[in-house]
């Protein structure tokens, strides 16, 4: 159970279905006493990687001095992180790619992070448009060897609020809660 968790959110929609989820989400975890500290990266500055393997030279510092140095020292302490976003033409934010990318920083130093979950909110009626996106989280938790905690995923959303009262926000502060 991860008491230190860090949660990427990805939409750049303040008070959107996402960030709703993801209070749902944060408000099980505080519940439970644990730290849950969120990242609205699409309010950040965070460049793509460059690739240029520097964070090889001095495992765990990125070479890029933007908002990411805030991300990968709360990572460098989390036994948890969560990705949220919204499914944007089959694939996360661009925003939230970039941050994931730039976690490449903490690939030699490695991370604490024991456990992982995953958020998601969607337009399409059904929840075949986020399978690539599950299949990159699995992918990635694989590698790092994290145990899947959990995913939410809330379809067919089209104007922000729409999630009120839908049973995903009772999954998703369920998660935040057992993470």
């Amino acid at each position: 159970m991860a008491n230190n968790i860090v949660l990427l959110s990805g939409s750049p929609r303040k008070n959107g279905n996402t960030d709703r989820l993801v209070a749902a989400f944060v408000e099980g975890a505080n519940a439970a006493g644990k730290k849950a500290r969120v990242f609205r990266v699409a309010d950040m500055k965070i460049a793509p990687c460059l690739s240029c393997n520097a964070c090889f030279k001095h495992p765990g510092v990125c070479a890029q001095k933007d908002d990411m140095a805030d991300i990968l020292a709360a990572v460098s302490k989390a036994d948890a992180i969560v990705f949220a976003s919204p499914i944007y033409f089959f694939a996360v934010s661009a925003q939230l790619k970039a941050a994931i990318d730039r976690l490449y920083a903490m690939t030699k130093a490695g991370m604490p992070i024991r456990e992982s979950a995953l958020l998601l909110t969607c337009g399409a009626p059904t929840t075949r448009v986020v399978e690539s996106v599950i299949f990159m989280f699995r992918a990635i938790g694989s590698y790092q060897k994290w145990r899947e905690a959990g995913i939410v995923v809330a379809p067919n959303l089209h104007e922000p609020g729409e999630i009120d009262g839908r049973p995903e926000l009772s999954e998703a502060r369920k998660l935040g809660e057992t993470i």
